[in-house]
């Protein structure tokens, strides 16, 4: 199954549809650089916010990363030349009409 890693507070209804869609959603809010290195392992997506810092190695360590995407503006808190790299699709996404 495709599994979706939250690391953040998003709407419960962004969650449903997820789960709805058939996804695994994991949601794991405050990891810390350790915890999140653990959890990045088996997951095939992670949606962020602000405060989760996706860099190179958290990248090196989504052996199964397909997506990032990013629950608001800007991808400043995202190594998107690793994930470019890696063949990792780097998206902002609005969870607003899900």
């Amino acid at each position: 199954m495709f599994r979706v890693l939250v690391t953040e507070k998003i709407s419960q209804s962004a969650l449903s549809h997820l789960e709805k869609s058939g996804y695994e959603v994991d949601v794991q809010l405050e990891l810390d650089e350790a915890k999140l290195l653990d959890e990045i392992k088996d997951a095939h997506a992670i949606i962020i916010r602000s405060a989760t810092k996706i860099t190179k190695e958290v990248i090196a360590q989504g052996k199964e990363l397909v997506v990032i995407g990013r629950a608001g503006i800007g991808l400043d808190n995202v190594d998107v030349a690793a994930a470019t790299e890696q063949g990792i699709m780097v998206v902002n996404l609005s969870l607003i009409h899900i």
